[in-house]
């Protein structure tokens, strides 16, 4: 997901042969729903931050994550997903 507007991010994503579509979120209302929005005050606060999503299969955000260490980051959402699918 991107604040791109979503022809743009479906250009990038043809050129690139993603097989799936790529979000846009160009007022920023998910970044604000999920509690990932920069601070206005932050120097970057127009670019977004790295953030992760769960989304369940009804198409309900169940978790939202900043990414804050690429080191641990994917083992904490799979261990996460590992858990929502045992609910």
């Amino acid at each position: 997901m991107s604040y791109d507007a979503p022809e743009d991010n479906r250009a990038w994503s043809e050129m690139m042969g993603f097989d799936f579509p790529l979000l846009s979120d160009p007022d920023h209302a998910m970044e604000r729903a999920q509690g990932v929005e920069r601070e206005p005050d932050d120097r970057r606060f127009g670019w977004p931050q790295r953030a992760t999503y769960l989304v369940d299969p009804e198409g309900m955000v169940r978790r939202a994550y900043l990414v804050t260490d690429n080191a641990t980051h994917a083992g904490e959402v799979l261990t996460d997903l590992r858990s929502l699918r045992e609910e």
